[in-house]
């Protein structure tokens, strides 16, 4: 799966695509993950990427053309891809996060990781992205899907970014090590590790007996009753 990014703040993703799991998958090969600089697709002497809305108000909009050109770059790289021999039949996607789009969940997380090969994510910013951007590359042939990740506003579609690449590729095959470590598969329920009696301000915080018996019928059982699927 590769993940191409668009943003006018592209060193935000540094840390967090460099530590942990992502990390891991990256280094395996499982995902790509690419940052791409808005500014790098404007053109001017100062590069600019927003401006003032039609209308009036406050705040400041991304313009379009920086972002159409920025896709069609992208798209023209995906087309080369694809007429390399043995290259992948699976479709492309973009998204562009909004705090009007669909809310992002789970199931959305595991289709577009069973039925997509990359996804393009256009990250808003300021009062958001010009309204055209939308219809312009639906002209272009290519498929668009507005986005949000929760009932809230973020100040930009860099965090909403992050969460879809973590929460897409931990569906993926190898990522996660085993099959069964989703939460999907596996459900949610109580955890606990060591010490198997925790002392705090007099009180005794034990794990519970079920647990360290060795039972593991029993205890599948137990986490089951106390657990969500």
């Amino acid at each position: 799966m590769k993940f191409d990014i668009i943003t006018i703040f592209p060193h935000i993703f540094d840390s967090y695509f460099n530590e942990s799991i992502i990390k891991r998958a990256r280094e395996k090969k499982l995902i790509q993950v690419k940052i791409w600089n808005l500014r790098d697709f404007a053109v001017g002497k100062h590069k600019s990427v927003d401006d003032s809305p039609f209308g009036g108000g406050p705040g400041m909009a991304l313009k379009i053309e920086p972002i159409i050109k920025a896709v069609q770059s992208l798209n023209s790289k995906i087309i080369f891809a694809k007429q390399i021999p043995g290259g992948s039949n699976k479709k492309s996607k973009i998204i562009l996060f909004s705090a009007r789009g669909q809310q992002f969940d789970n199931k959305m997380a595991s289709r577009l990781a069973k039925n997509y090969e990359r996804l393009i994510l256009i990250c808003g910013r300021y009062e958001g992205v010009d309204e055209r951007v939308k219809k312009a590359i639906g002209d272009l042939g290519l498929e668009i899907q507005e986005l949000s990740i929760g009932p809230y506003i973020l100040t930009g579609g860099e965090v909403p970014a992050m969460v879809v690449v973590d929460a897409v590729s931990r569906h993926l095959p190898g990522v996660l090590g085993r099959r069964e470590s989703l939460e999907e598969i596996k459900g949610s329920y109580p955890v606990y590790t060591r010490p198997e009696v925790f002392e705090f301000r007099g009180r005794k915080y034990p794990v519970p007996k079920m647990l360290v018996r060795g039972d593991h019928e029993k205890i599948e059982r137990w986490r089951r009753s106390r657990g969500r699927s």
